[in-house]
């Protein structure tokens, strides 16, 4: 009974803290200070990685200076705030950022009690392990008795215990809040198994001291619908983040790329014509930027900045990417995955 109260009454305070953060207006916040405070991982592959002269680089990070080119014209104009599992959702809560994109999964929990609104799934990954090919083991059900490196307080915990109590598999969890020390940790052998998004693990496999001695097993035991996060109770704000995400999906689905985005606003096509805001025969506006506190050229400026959806995940995790991961149920509705976004009308 004590910790259900303790449960409610963090989430009646996290829920406040998020409607009093809110209240202020983050576009207007963001415009003000003249940059995009964005958090990130500490590191990850593909998704969200500085180099040796701080620039990152990655999925989310591309994402938030996707954000920042429809606001500022500028997609360079974007702060990144590296954080833990741990501490990403308090950073969040408190305006310490004003975005949260961290490969974080949707959840009802974090979607309601917690404040938070989900602006879409910027990918839809799953968890699976990674073990040493000397393991001499090819499924996960095999892993009885390992020792596994875990995130603690993440959905990746959750999922192990349940995938391993109903399989009736015993393991001993090793948790780790830092994603580098995680990696470090089950490179040096303190633990047999790392457990992950699988397009992470392919990620840190990358980054191990020896690669090819180490395999991503089949399974893939759950959902992980991953997206960036905002605060409850500033519609104006999620409008301009949803959208954005939606912005980058239509502009690949109709063929509107960083190399053609001049030549695409000459276009006759009436959808187009509205997704880049270009006026009408008339003068009278074919956009919905205005719409959301923005301007017209809005998805102009976002494509011009980092791309269309397509761009940012083959250069990031993609085809022209050291991970090559496939598409799969990441690709467009029309080619047979699950990325659907409403039209801009």
């Amino acid at each position: 009974m004590k910790q259900k109260l303790l449960n409610l009454l963090f989430g009646l305070s996290a829920a406040l803290v998020a409607a009093t953060q809110a209240s202020a207006g983050t576009l207007d916040d963001v415009k003000k200070k003249g940059f995009l405070q964005c958090g990130v991982s500490q590191g990850v592959a593909g998704f969200s990685l500085p180099d040796s002269q701080n620039n990152w680089t990655g999925m989310d990070v591309d994402f938030c200076r996707a954000v920042a080119a429809a606001i500022f014209k500028d997609s360079t104009k974007v702060k990144f705030t590296p954080l833990s599992a741990k501490e990403r959702f308090a950073a969040l809560q408190s305006g310490e950022i004003d975005i949260l994109a961290r490969l974080t999964t949707w959840t009802m929990s974090r979607d309601t009690s917690l404040g938070f609104k989900f602006a879409g799934v910027w990918y839809y990954g799953g968890q699976g392990f990674m073990v040493r090919k000397s393991l001499g083991v090819d499924s996960a059900l095999k892993l009885d008795g390992a020792t596994i490196c875990v995130a603690p307080g993440t959905t990746t915990e959750l999922n192990l215990t349940d995938y391993f109590n109903t399989h009736n598999i015993k393991y001993q969890g090793v948790g780790i809040e830092d994603s580098n020390a995680i990696r470090q940790a089950y490179d040096e052998g303190r633990c047999d198994v790392l457990t992950s998004d699988q397009s992470i693990l392919y990620a840190e496999r990358l980054q191990l001291k020896n690669p090819d001695d180490h395999v991503v097993l089949p399974e893939i035991i759950s959902k992980e619908p991953v997206g960036p996060v905002v605060r409850q109770g500033d519609d104006a704000w999620f409008n301009v983040v949803k959208w954005t995400n939606f912005a980058l999906l239509n502009a690949e689905e109709n063929g509107i790329t960083q190399a053609n985005i001049d030549d695409m606003k000459n276009s006759a096509n009436p959808e187009i014509r509205r997704l880049l805001g270009v006026a009408n025969a008339d003068g009278s506006s074919a956009g919905f930027g205005t719409g959301i506190g923005l301007d017209e050229d809005w998805v102009v400026n976002i494509v011009k900045g980092v791309g269309n959806y397509g761009e940012i995940f083959d250069r990031n995790v993609g085809s022209k990417s050291p991970l090559k991961i496939d598409r799969g149920i990441n690709a467009l509705w029309k080619d047979g995955g699950l990325q659907y976004a409403p039209p801009i009308r």
